[in-house]
């Protein structure tokens, strides 16, 4: 049975894909506490966008944008191949895990340091300008691992709970649309759930982190996650490509025969 199991292919695409992306959704759940420049990461001038009378947004967006289209790209492929309970199972352990790493990290960034491990970050064969610029910039070593990795508790509630809605608010969209359109347009199901979605979490995570959390007039918050959509909107497009590479690659190594039939078990299952 097991060798069956391990030997079955459309078992080791599922496996795959939801390994590629539990990872994504981590490893971007982490990322996400780094806040950086698109325009001079680009070497562009930073723009002064002003929205609902206020002025000075730019796109300051979270590192986590890097992997986030890919997450929701991965989400349209298993939604084709394996329908809304491959999503919803992948969703849910996504979650899980996500907190569960959070627990995680509390509970180390509780430990005592060791001595030497607060400075482990200079190497003593360095200058001594060298040393002091790293200890300036960087501080206490166990100070910055407790900042760097202690999110605040709304970031996180936001953060997972967008991610949910989000992704079941994917599903529909894209069972819907294939419903109208057979299988035709799979930039149009893919795609435009994608944007529907990404729309959503855009909004649901700053409501939730930085309107209840913290407090910020919502104006603000409104023109942050329009700015946030605006990039994300952009990345959903560019990518649209890869899916039909996605796919191509999925028929060839499934076979027509086993890539329909999970198509059509995708489209009859809740």
């Amino acid at each position: 049975m097991q060798l069956d199991l391990l030997n079955n292919k459309a078992f080791r695409l599922f496996m795959l894909l939801g390994g590629f992306f539990i990872a994504n959704a981590l490893i971007a759940e982490f990322m996400g506490v780094k806040i950086f420049s698109l325009e001079e990461t680009l070497g562009l001038k930073t723009v002064d966008i002003t929205i609902l009378n206020q002025s000075g947004f730019s796109f300051n967006l979270s590192a986590g944008v890097l992997l986030w289209p890919v997450v929701f790209l991965l989400t349209d492929i298993i939604n084709e191949y394996f329908g809304k309970k491959g999503v919803r199972l992948l969703s849910f352990m996504a979650v899980f895990l996500i907190g569960y790493a959070f627990i995680m990290l509390y509970l180390s960034i509780g430990l005592k340091p060791s001595e030497f491990w607060n400075t482990a970050h200079i190497d003593p064969e360095w200058s001594a300008d060298r040393q002091a610029q790293m200890a300036m910039e960087v501080g206490n070593y166990n100070t910055a691992f407790g900042i760097v990795f202690g999110q605040s508790l709304w970031i996180i509630i936001g953060s997972l709970v967008a991610f949910l809605v989000s992704q079941f608010l994917d599903v529909i969209v894209f069972h819907q649309i294939k419903q109208w359109t057979g299988e035709k347009w799979i930039w149009l199901r893919a795609t435009g759930s994608t944007l529907v979605s990404q729309f959503i979490d855009s909004f649901v995570v700053l409501f939730i982190a930085f309107y209840i959390g913290a407090g910020w007039d919502w104006s603000l918050v409104l023109g942050i996650g329009l700015v946030n959509y605006s990039y994300k909107f952009t990345v959903a497009i560019i990518l649209t490509p890869l899916l039909y590479l996605a796919h191509n690659w999925i028929d060839n190594y499934l076979g027509q025969e086993l890539a329909t039939s999970l198509k059509l078990k995708a489209m009859n299952t809740e």
